[in-house]
């Protein structure tokens, strides 16, 4: 039996984060992956695929400059889902390579199988060539999640497919119905819009996106249905069937029903822990294969610990990063400073959403008083070169004290703008930070001081 200081069961982003937070420290670790190459879900069909699809439709379908030389404009004319998956698989490998350089250069043994609990501190992993018992008193789970199923909803990786199966779809149909408005089903429809399919998006709830700020997630909806995607809120799909001649049929709650080339099932996803045998360690997961933690990310039993996706919302690779980190830190009683609050939220919709910080709705409930401040990519130099009319961005602001309380951005490159603000927020700076600081021209950034004088100017007619 192998002994190690600490066993990290899953190589995502939580994974790789917390087996080298462990080893910069000098403890031998072991990282269990139960596929043939490392990277988890991220790398391989969640993450890195779909980001990598969305500029790979952003491009070849000529998108971004289609408000400059016309709605005709494309790249390439005939666009294949083998035009797509070439770029996403080149991203793949290399993605993938880096992590295992990564892993080797710092003396992670990356282990093949099949991870499971035999006892808290003693793990059994299974592959082609058999078995082999591993042992630590320390234990991470990272093993990420899967798309969630539904008996409702026959996925058969043709024409009835989930978020992972996308790639696999054997040509861009010419309708698609999307079931599930939350981030995954969102930017799908967002890509599949911009390649000229019609989408029928249906979401049970009243909006999309709810836990992001209102007026930005009204103004992606008005952009959404600008390209022709119908959005059926309130709605539920009741079944869902494959018709002989091809396509597939929904039937609503309501019914209604609405048909189409193919459906994306993509409500929610569920917790990869059905291999782990977690009883064996005295753990168990809620319905949705999410394993309780506290804020230190340590389940019930000593010496375990659960992060990434596998925990639950936010869900993302960022955050999950840090929270792989942060539970190799606390296992081995490192002070590592972070704070959750701050964690920036990036939505890669077309265009993208961007956030950090409070939103209007959750400052109203707890009677902060505020102001917003707006600006336009429009009305800045950068946005007309770049044809980029639809984007905004919004600073909150305490009324009283001018600190910087939240920012909201919708637009091209909103996910890297973002990080302006972000540095603001953290080191609780006022707007008079964007009023006395000059930015490059021209640039985006510049929205910055643009809606802090918006803002501010809104403050001086009521004080005048």
């Amino acid at each position: 039996m192998e002994t190690y200081d600490l066993i990290v069961i899953g190589s995502g982003p939580a994974g790789q984060r917390a087996a080298i937070q462990a080893a910069k420290t000098g403890k031998r670790v072991a990282l269990i992956e139960k596929r043939e190459v490392v990277g988890g879900t991220c790398i391989n069909s969640g993450t890195i695929p779909s980001k990598t699809m969305r500029e790979a439709v952003l491009h070849l379908s000529g998108f971004a400059y289609q408000g400059i030389y016309g709605v005709s404009y494309r790249v390439k004319e005939k666009i294949t889902m083998a035009d797509l998956g070439f770029r996403v698989q080149h991203v793949i490998k290399t993605e993938t390579d880096v992590t295992q350089a990564q892993l080797a250069r710092n003396g992670i043994d990356v282990v093949t199988g099949t991870a499971s609990f035999l006892e808290p501190t003693r793990v059994r992993v299974e592959n082609s060539r058999g078995q082999a018992d591993f042992t630590a008193p320390f234990v991470i789970i990272a093993t990420g999640t899967k798309p969630a199923t539904s008996p409702t909803v026959p996925v058969n990786g043709r024409n009835i497919i989930n978020s992972d199966q996308i790639l696999d779809m054997p040509e861009i149909p010419k309708t698609l119905i999307v079931v599930g408005g939350g981030v995954i089903g969102v930017e799908y429809t967002c890509m599949f819009a911009a390649l000229g399919v019609r989408v029928i998006l249906v979401e049970k709830r009243p909006r999309l996106l709810e836990f992001a700020d209102s007026e930005m997630v009204e103004a992606l909806s008005y952009h959404l249905r600008d390209h022709r995607v119908t959005m059926r809120l309130n709605e539920e799909v009741d079944s869902v069937e494959e018709l002989p001649a091809g396509g597939v049929v929904a039937n609503l709650k309501s019914r209604k029903k609405i048909s189409g080339d193919a459906l994306l099932y993509a409500v929610g996803r569920q917790g990869n822990v059905e291999d782990l045998n977690l009883a064996a360690a005295g753990l168990e997961a809620d319905a949705r294969g999410r394993v309780p933690v506290d804020a230190e990310y340590r389940t019930k039993v000593p010496g375990i610990f659960a992060v990434g996706d596998v925990i639950g919302f936010p869900s993302l690779a960022s955050v999950s990063m840090e929270q792989g980190r942060l539970a190799a830190a606390h296992a081995f009683g490192l002070q590592l400073r972070s704070n959750p609050a701050t964690y920036p939220y990036g939505i890669y919709t077309i265009p993208e959403i961007s956030f950090i910080g409070k939103t209007e709705e959750q400052l109203t409930d707890e009677d902060v008083p505020y102001e917003v401040g707006v600006a336009f990519y429009r009305e800045t130099a950068r946005g007309q070169i770049r044809g980029d009319t639809t984007g905004r961005l919004k600073l909150i602001f305490h009324r009283e004290t001018r600190e910087l309380l939240g920012v909201h951005i919708i637009g091209e490159g909103a996910s890297e703008l973002l990080h302006i603000g972000q540095a603001v927020l953290i080191l609780k700076g006022t707007m008079d930070y964007f009023v006395d600081t000059v930015f490059n021209y021209p640039t985006l950034a510049e929205c910055y001081k643009a809606a802090a004088f918006n803002g501010l100017n809104k403050l001086a007619r009521i004080e005048s």
